[in-house]
């Protein structure tokens, strides 16, 4: 099944530069336009041959290295089939990305989550705001370059009986380090 079926994915793609590979039992789909992200997955949730009716997780990839520095992945499942296929595509912070609500409403979670951690925003989102962190967090703390302390620091003051937000002061002293080993 899994020859067949990637040389006939591959005939019906081939126009749009689409790649299907299959790597220890799950087939690996690389798209390179996002603008026919959400045809193909169409494709896989509606068509007879794959029925991939499930999304299992939507999750990202960074390297700030590369100029196309997130790697977004669906992961989808066939339940008839019992086969998993993972749809790959590289992305930059200020590509907006096709929202896959109207196909799989689980996205919407998902997507939301994305935008939280890692600030890729998606168009035509139904509800496209904050889910892990607070509504006046500044930044993406999944991206690599946000700092692990982050920016601001959040605490209880007694005094004024409320949360208070205040910049981050990374003071360290002076020390003096000893590079002989004990073991020497």
């Amino acid at each position: 099944m899994n020859k067949r079926f990637i040389s006939n994915f591959n005939n019906i793609f081939k126009k749009y530069s689409i790649k299907l590979n299959f790597l220890k039992n799950d087939f690996i789909l690389e798209v390179n336009h996002i603008e026919h992200i959400k045809m193909i997955l169409s494709f896989l949730k509606d068509h007879e041959n794959c029925s991939f009716k499930l999304l299992i997780d939507l999750f990202v990839i960074d390297y700030p290295e590369r100029e196309q520095r997130f790697i977004l992945v669906y992961c989808l499942l066939s339940l008839k089939y019992n086969v998993r296929i993972y749809v790959k595509f590289n992305t930059n912070e200020l590509t907006p990305i096709p929202s896959i609500t109207s196909i799989y409403k689980s996205a919407c979670w998902m997507e939301r989550e994305v935008w939280d951690m890692n600030g890729i925003f998606f168009e035509n989102h139904p509800d496209l705001r904050r889910l892990l962190t607070d509504y006046g967090f500044e930044g993406h703390p999944l991206r690599k370059d946000f700092p692990l302390s982050g920016y601001t620091e959040v605490r209880y003051d007694d005094s004024q009986k409320r949360v208070i937000y205040e910049s981050i002061e990374m003071t360290q002293e002076y020390r003096v380090f000893n590079f002989k080993s004990l073991w020497e």
